[in-house]
């Protein structure tokens, strides 16, 4: 007999490894410049962040909407990450690349990130827009190709 496998109704995916986890803020490109040469946010630059990328994506209208024109990925310890979890979390409908809500939620976290908890800052609003790109001219096949693996968060 056939059983549908269903995808919870709220799912924490991230990009991951054993020691970290990424998240992708949003920011304008002062904020993003600066982060980049830093490696680290200034305290009260980091608002929302996300483990998804296609959340991100649909936030930032792919980079488009003023004070959103740049997207980070943050890789932060798993430690930090899961106490972004346990204080300010959010949950809001899962998007797909068209920006369409999904029938579950994903996670959104608030606050600042503690330099400690971060051992890498990457941008990729490049990707976004590429992506973008090949999803404007129809080409969904390769669009998806460049979106990140984010599986299933194991607590630990």
């Amino acid at each position: 007999m056939f059983e549908e496998k269903r995808v919870p109704d709220r799912q924490v995916r991230a990009a991951q490894t054993e020691t970290t986890v990424r998240v992708y803020l949003a920011c304008s490109p002062a904020v993003a410049d600066a982060a980049l040469e830093k490696q680290t946010f200034e305290p009260a630059a980091a608002k929302w962040l996300t483990p998804s990328f296609r959340l991100a994506a649909w936030e930032s209208g792919n980079g488009r909407k003023p004070g959103h024109e740049r997207i980070l990925a943050v890789d932060i310890t798993r430690e930090g990450f899961e106490r972004m979890l346990a204080a300010d979390t959010e949950w809001v409908p899962e998007r797909d690349l068209d920006h369409t809500a999904l029938n579950f939620q994903a996670v959104r976290l608030a606050g600042d990130l503690a330099g400690e908890w971060i051992s890498g800052i990457t941008d990729v609003t490049p990707v976004m827009r590429d992506i973008a790109g090949l999803l404007a001219t129809d080409r969904l096949h390769l669009a998806v190709k460049l979106v990140p693996h984010e599986p299933p968060y194991e607590f630990g």
